[in-house]
């Protein structure tokens, strides 16, 4: 495995979720410098995983093969000014900072290589799905280094940066969609006379193992569902019902809603 070294700018829930993954896949604390401003919790982290700690960039990410930027999008242009002080172009930047562009990092950066992410949550638990845009710089052996990196918390996509708007609609966002159903399920469920822990098991795992199932299976979604609803069964007359409702459309214009939303969201910050 090739095992980069690697600097952490912004420790939090993104940050620690690679953090944990990267040491579960085989990264030792040696490995790794955690760049965190706020001291409390970089004590909290020296002491939890063994790795150092540096209050700036400035002094933790010289000689680091790899800068994974996880900073909050507010605090952007804070970040890239002291990592412009000190990041070289034999270094590579992995940004999990939501709604930037290339061209911010770019700007502010020169040609040091950078590749934007779009992670999700499920990161959290090594599940997650990430998807890399490779800024002009940045080459086939970076988004090789990327890959293997970001891989420690789960799958990973290389789609070009104008798409990264429609991932974050559905990868991005689509953890809450999924939350929201469930939320529905269950809501039912202990009105039917379902006690709240069994309706949330029952919910939870069925979301994650029709998930396992459409990752796993050559079929679409489609047939997958039609298998489920036998003509005239329950099944067939709880769909029945979602399409009366215009439950298909209602999916497809918060996806719509959420792509044109983060395009804004871009320009927010391009500007």
């Amino acid at each position: 495995m090739d095992r980069s070294s690697i600097a952490i700018v912004g420790v939090g829930a993104m940050g620690g979720a690679l953090l944990s993954g990267l040491l579960e896949a085989g990264w030792t604390p040696s490995d790794l410098t955690l760049i965190e401003a706020y001291e409390p919790r970089a004590t909290e982290l020296r002491e939890a995983t063994g790795c150092r700690t540096e209050g700036l960039p400035s002094d933790g990410i010289d000689g680091q093969d790899i800068v994974v930027l996880a900073v909050k999008p507010q605090d952007i242009h804070v970040a890239l000014g002291q990592l412009a002080e000190v990041l070289t172009v034999d270094q590579l930047l992995v940004a999990l900072v939501a709604g930037v562009p290339l061209s911010v990092y770019e700007r502010a950066l020169g040609e040091v290589p950078v590749i934007r992410t779009m992670p999700n949550t499920p990161a959290l638990v090594g599940e997650g799905i990430t998807a890399c845009a490779p800024g002009t710089h940045a080459g086939a052996d970076h988004m090789a280094k990327a890959r293997t990196v970001l891989s420690a918390v789960g799958l990973v996509e290389e789609v070009e940066e104008a798409l990264l708007d429609a991932v974050t609609a559905v990868s991005g966002s689509g953890p809450a969609y999924a939350y929201l159903l469930a939320e529905a399920m269950v809501a039912e469920g202990v009105r039917q006379g379902l006690d709240p822990e069994t309706a949330l098991r029952l919910a939870a795992r069925t979301i994650k193992g029709a998930g396992t199932m459409m990752e796993s299976s050559d079929d679409n979604p489609s047939v997958l569902r039609k298998r489920v609803a036998s003509p005239g069964g329950t099944t067939a007359e709880a769909l029945a019902v979602m399409n009366q409702g215009g439950f298909v459309e209602v999916v497809r214009d918060a996806v719509a809603a959420a792509t044109e939303r983060s395009v804004e969201l871009g320009e927010i910050a391009a500007g």
